[in-house]
């Protein structure tokens, strides 16, 4: 098992957005943003500092956390994040990662993960050798994953396709699948669609 308090976070919240038709991290959600929505889960959960990787109107998702986050917070840029891919941005935050025994990787549009799945990874997950711990739905592997902090280097000089996924191919012995009863791991929201389907089921009365 492993504390919370030695575990990093990384949300990526760099792209444009494009298929919801409005700015995503900045969308009103529980009486906040999406982006902080997504950030609370995980300091619920005990987690003490999380990356935040930033792209596209970086500055004004920047501007609005540092109104009610502090040094639990550590921006990092993706500079190419027009042309580049999520495997990119996950590079930006791990260089700017502070060294910690394990990650929770979350895409910044996810902001109803419970806090027992959080937990529950963080119990399961084997001291006596690197690994992977995928909350699983269904039997389908979501998000966030637990990442051993040792796969930093593997991830970062991975230059091939397939991204993170190919990846997991070559770490297989390393996979932990950890069945989990939360909703909130497949809850992405890509589209306005999406959204309001978030919205009806997790905050029916109002935004």
């Amino acid at each position: 098992m492993l504390g919370a308090s030695s575990a990093c976070g990384l949300i990526l919240a760099a792209g444009l957005s494009s298929r919801m038709g409005d700015f995503k991290p900045l969308m009103p959600f529980k009486g906040k943003t999406l982006i902080e929505s997504t950030i609370d889960s995980m300091l619920a959960a005990g987690v003490k500092q999380i990356v935040i990787v930033l792209g596209y109107r970086g500055n004004d998702i920047e501007s609005v956390l540092r109104l009610h986050y502090g040094k639990e917070i550590i921006y990092a840029r993706n500079p190419h994040y027009e042309t580049t891919d999520m495997l990119a941005s996950i590079k930006y935050g791990l260089r700017s990662m502070p060294r910690c025994k394990a990650f929770f990787l979350l895409p910044g549009d996810m902001p109803v993960v419970k806090k027992n799945t959080f937990l529950k990874l963080l119990k399961a997950r084997p001291g006596d050798r690197p690994s992977v711990l995928f909350p699983t739905l269904g039997g389908y592997r979501k998000h966030p994953p637990l990442i051993d902090y040792r796969f930093r280097d593997i991830i970062l000089e991975f230059e091939g396709d397939g991204g993170l996924r190919q990846i997991w191919k070559q770490q297989e012995e390393s996979i932990i699948h950890v069945s989990v009863d939360d909703d909130g791991v497949w809850m992405d929201l890509d589209t306005m669609e999406d959204y309001e389907v978030c919205i009806s089921r997790f905050c029916p009365a109002k935004i």
